[in-house]
């Protein structure tokens, strides 16, 4: 197993990290998700202990609380010592019928915090995140609560999930300007099935050392191996059931009729050439896997063992390239003659046109 710092810390996290959304089940929108019960989230958390993974993510509104009493309880059941894993989990989500059961108001955050803690039966949470973006609460007001978490010792780093990146780094201008705690790290979907933030997000992380840790890494699935383009719903399969995150299915196809021969070449899965490719993205800190049953965990583990090559990685990242937008595509048209006065700009358009017709 590898380890990067999370963001601009000095904590020191696995590079894989292990996602308990499965954990538990419930009603609704959680029952896709597994149903993975006591006995096999031990199990599951003692491989990835291990193997030497020590990062664990979870959420408040994971089957509604569910999953932070199963993780709390397999490290009971388990003997490991506090010390040893890095927790992380978030709020925001709606947690009762109450106006005030959702969000990141100072009032929600301190009390999803304490219910939190109770549940995963720790007095401290290493990473605490807010889930989503409230479009009500004031920013300044939930970077206070967060900073006032931060001083308390029931946190010790914060960071965010789902957020644009204009309010990232409103985020992060105002905890400098104000000496509060700021986000270490953003929690974000990416996949080489769907490279949207590395137009504005990657770049905002890469200047202000903000750590990046994947969720849905296989594009819930669609990247498991079990899809192609003449396979595309098939059986006990979550994606099959619900169809999120939203990608380009005909790009994904091409993309995955890219990663099959070298998935063959390393003698190897679709999906661990899905999880190595991210790995070896620099802005990476960790990728978060989850796992309903010890095979796919297993499979996933093994992905820190591949090492692309560099050719590999020009095809996929070739064959997954995003399609040029606005000002992306300005930018190093006017810039390309910026360090070499013989760059023919003109030429390079013409040619760049009569390519593409």
């Amino acid at each position: 197993m590898k380890y990067k710092t999370l963001g601009d810390t000095g904590l020191l996290v696995s590079t894989l990290c292990f996602g308990a959304m499965t954990f538990h089940g419930g009603q609704g929108l959680f029952k896709f998700m597994g149903g993975t019960q006591q006995d096999e989230a031990d199990e599951l958390i003692k491989k990835c202990v291990d193997k030497g993974i020590n990062f664990f993510d979870t959420a408040d509104i994971y089957s509604e609380g569910g999953s932070e009493e199963m993780l709390g309880q397999s490290f009971r059941n388990l003997g490991i010592q506090r010390k040893d894993v890095v927790i992380a989990t978030k709020c925001y989500g709606r947690m009762g019928p109450g106006h005030n059961d959702i969000g990141a108001s100072r009032k929600h955050i301190m009390e999803a915090v304490d219910a939190s803690l109770r549940r995963l039966q720790t007095d401290y949470i290493d990473l605490y995140q807010i889930h989503g973006t409230d479009t009500v609460t004031p920013l300044e007001e939930t970077l206070r609560a967060l900073d006032t978490l931060v001083q308390q010792g029931k946190v010790r780093y914060v960071g965010c999930s789902n957020w644009a990146a204009w309010k990232l780094q409103r985020a992060l201008d105002v905890s400098e300007f104000k000496n509060l705690a700021r986000f270490d790290t953003l929690q974000a979907y990416y996949s080489i099935a769907g490279r949207d933030l590395e137009r504005e997000l990657v770049p905002l992380m890469e200047n202000s050392k903000t750590g990046l840790l994947v969720w849905s890494p296989l594009a819930g699935g669609l990247l498991s191996g079990k899809f192609d383009r003449n396979n595309q719903k098939p059986e006990n399969s979550r994606r099959s059931e619900f169809d999120f995150p939203i990608v380009d299915k005909e790009r994904v196809w091409n993309i995955i009729d890219v990663m099959r021969p070298i998935a063959n070449e390393h003698n190897t899965t679709v999906a661990r050439i899905a999880l190595a490719w991210l790995l070896a993205k620099p802005v990476v800190t960790s990728v978060i896997i989850g796992a309903k049953n010890m095979k796919q965990l297993e499979d996933n583990i093994g992905a820190v063992d591949i090492e692309l090559t560099d050719y590999q990685i020009a095809a996929l990242d070739e064959a997954s390239e995003l399609p040029p937008e606005y000002p992306g595509w300005m930018i190093p048209f006017q810039s390309a003659d910026r360090l070499d006065p013989t760059y023919d700009r003109w030429a390079a358009v013409k040619e760049q046109l009569t390519a593409t017709k």
